[in-house]
């Protein structure tokens, strides 16, 4: 049906002016209902009307999942944002740090960044041979626990953790210090965009991979376009001037210098300027997001994001000396990021200066999305191992691990408000987990191909000397990468060491400790569950259950539970507990007793049954499960060996608003007598529905795709 046609078919209101004007209203009115309808139909797929779906979007099958992979287009934003918008704040990390020397230490820029570059590439090699490698998912976890046992992939996952945490929460910081320089008034609201930006993200990731990448996919690439617009118009405009910079919107000067150049100060900015390096194993930790073929798609996003990044940095580094650029300090007023005075400098504060800031905002912000592909699916390989509670490993109604990324979200939000969203302050704990994952990553790989020797090459070219000159290119890249990142982590380590990164060296073991009590934990259900349970049913013994039923007064849910607990059992005990209302409750009268004796003991007894017990307990401490409890012990002592059941009867109201109304006295019964009842009790609920179910609409709001294809199917003409 048409748009016109079904604007035409909704009914017209009765008793309204017939005028030109009103009938004009009338109609915009209409129309403007009906399109808002139609919207939200369109939104939720043609499900009814929620918040959960409005905002998450409907529930995908598992089937659609191929539809929901990435590309090398789709990629790039999806996983490599975090390493992209590392452009920004990690040549800005190594220059707070050579500030300090004034200009000349603001001149040793470039060579800072020239030694990240080449321990960038070495990465870049590296991870390309994990990626193939590994093409289930590569990273630092799975390479470590394969190679180098459980303890050295522990300490990898909870590297990672730490750095994903650390990335939101920087990333999220870095974006709204950029909104800052360009909107000074929202300096003193720092922590609340942090925290509103954090939020949004959260609720787009959980809409899927696929949608967030796409919908990072403009802002990603509109700041790699102006950035790089900024970095080469910035640099023919050198020999323009004859090799001085002119500077448009002239930056703050550089402060005078405090401290020589040592080599402690240069070792200390190349400790910052590392964060730059951060997200480039996004990728490897990613893989299973990629559609097929998984590896090809893999490696074109991995060199395609180192690429960028590169090319980035260099620019930086080029300009910034050039221009007479440095850090400034954040928590003060008038607080401008390097990009911002670099942009201002070379084209001025116009137009195209807030649309290079707006980028800059968005990818910095939405950096964040790395860890947001990259942690949930980390946390459901842990869950998958038993070092994670098993909620992390179930995906979600939009084909993601939600828990994983409401757990990131929680995180992240913490670290912002502890440390007031001031990116400074989160950057020297935020490379330690990087390299640390980065360090045994490679490691592992490099036992990878030590303990492969030529089969793995072989395999691949056919001869034996080219398959054994291939496993030893791929030891010796992946040995230098191990060996480069360990000395860039124990630099960072010393470097930051007194800055803050002492917290990470707590952080790090708390978290394996943390992890290695969970797997405790599931091994201990194990023992307990599958120990004896290689055996053949035990169908000798059929004792009948000894069934209970607690009541509040005789009424139709009362009637129902009892009628069910005498289907099972010829042994029914109906327990009444008073007391319950404290002190001031009413007395038990005998209206419960005669009632019980009228619609309960007399007609089974007619029947020639045997009636129902009633017991009436009284509750000195309000409890209703002690009485139970007490109950259930002198029933095994006096019939050993038989089973008990607990039927508890149970309101239903299917109304949000309707668990506010009740006291829920039984769910909070059912979960203490689950605890403490013993392996012989069961607990059964025999629910009372106010208003009438329907598992039509439950079915069609958790299958949609069924519901949708049923109802063509009856649609269709027959024969």
């Amino acid at each position: 049906m048409s748009y016109r046609k079904r604007v035409a078919s909704v009914p017209r209101p009765r008793h309204l002016p017939v005028g030109r004007a009103s009938r004009a209203g009338q109609g915009a009115f209409l129309a403007c209902a009906t399109f808002f309808r139609l919207s939200l139909q369109q939104a939720t797929n043609g499900m009814p009307f929620s918040l959960t779906g409005l905002l998450v979007g409907r529930p995908l099958s598992n089937r659609e999942e191929a539809g929901h992979k990435l590309g090398v287009l789709t990629g790039i934003p999806a996983v490599g944002l975090d390493a992209l918008g590392s452009a920004a704040y990690g040549p800005e990390a190594a220059l707070s740090i050579l500030v300090a020397a004034g200009t000349a230490g603001v001149a040793h820029l470039g060579p800072v960044i020239w030694i990240i570059l080449v321990l960038l590439a070495v990465l870049c090699f590296s991870y390309w041979q994990t990626i193939a490698a590994y093409p289930t998912n590569g990273g630092s976890y799975v390479v470590a626990k394969e190679n180098l046992g459980i303890a050295p992939s522990l300490l990898a996952a909870a590297a990672l953790m730490l750095d994903y945490l650390l990335n939101v929460a920087v990333a999220i910081s870095a974006g709204v210090a950029v909104l800052a320089s360009a909107a000074p008034f929202l300096h003193p609201y720092t922590l609340w965009l942090c925290l509103g930006i954090l939020a949004a993200m959260t609720v787009i990731n959980l809409r899927g991979t696929r949608e967030s990448g796409m919908i990072w996919s403009v802002p990603t690439y509109l700041f790699a376009a102006t950035l790089g617009l900024v970095l080469v118009w910035g640099s023919i405009k050198l020999p323009l001037y004859g090799g001085h910079a002119a500077a448009v919107a002239v930056p703050p000067p550089i402060p005078r210098a405090v401290e020589p150049v040592t080599l402690w100060l240069l070792l200390r900015a190349f400790a910052s300027g590392c964060t730059a390096m951060t997200g480039v194993e996004a990728v490897s930790n990613s893989v299973n997001a990629f559609r097929e073929p998984k590896v090809g798609y893999a490696h074109g996003t991995l060199v395609a994001i180192v690429g960028i990044l590169g090319l980035l940095l260099i620019g930086v580094a080029h300009l910034v000396p050039t221009y007479h650029i440095a850090a400034m300090d954040q928590t003060r007023a008038g607080y401008q990021t390097v990009l911002s005075q670099l942009t201002g400098a070379v084209f001025g504060r116009g137009w195209f200066y807030y649309i290079a800031m707006g980028s800059m905002l968005a990818v910095l912000c939405l950096s964040a999305n790395t860890s947001f592909v990259g942690f949930p699916r980390l946390c459901h390989l842990l869950a998958e191992d038993g070092f994670l509670p098993r909620p992390f490993a179930v995906p979600g109604r939009r084909l993601v691990y939600s828990v994983g990324i409401l757990f990131l979200a929680a995180g992240a939000a913490g670290l912002l408000v502890a440390f007031g969203g001031i990116t400074d302050r989160l950057i020297p704990l935020f490379a330690i987990g990087a390299f640390l994952a980065f360090t045994l990553s490679q490691a592992g790989m490099a036992t990878h191909w030590w303990k492969h020797g030529g089969s793995a090459a072989e395999a691949q070219t056919g001869t034996r000397w080219s398959g054994e000159a291939a496993r030893r290119a791929k030891l010796a890249i992946n040995g230098t990468g191990a060996v480069a990142t360990g000395i860039a982590l124990a630099i960072i380590l010393v470097a930051k060491l007194t800055a803050g990164a002492w917290v990470t060296l707590v952080i790090i073991p708390a978290t394996i400790l943390l992890l290695r009590a969970v797997r405790r934990y599931y091994d201990d259900i194990d023992r307990q569950v599958l120990r004896g349970s290689r055996r053949h049913i035990d169908l000798r013994r059929h004792d009948e259950p000894l069934a209970f039923v607690p009541i509040k007064r005789w009424d139709r849910l009362a009637r129902k539970a009892v009628e069910y607990a005498m289907r099972i059992s010829p042994s029914v005990t109906a327990v009444h507990v008073v007391a319950l209302e404290g002190p001031e409750g009413r007395e038990p009268d005998d209206k419960l007793r005669q009632e019980w004796r009228d619609y309960v003991e007399q007609p089974a007894t007619r029947l020639g049954l045997n009636p129902p017990r009633l017991q009436v307990v009284p509750s000195e401490f309000r409890s209703m499960a002690a009485p139970l409890l007490r109950a259930i012990e002198e029933a095994q002592r006096q019939c050993p060996g038989h089973p008990v059941t607990i039927i508890l009867p149970e309101l239903v109201d299917g109304r949000w608003w309707g668990y506010l109304m009740h006291a829920n006295r039984e769910r909070r019964l059912r979960a203490q007598l689950l605890r403490d009842g013993g392996q012989n009790v069961t607990v059964a609920t025999v629910p009372w529905h106010l208003r009438p179910p329907r598992p039509d609409q439950a079915i069609a709001d958790a299958e949609p795709d069924a519901a949708k294809r049923s109802a063509g199917d009856a649609d269709a003409p027959a024969g």
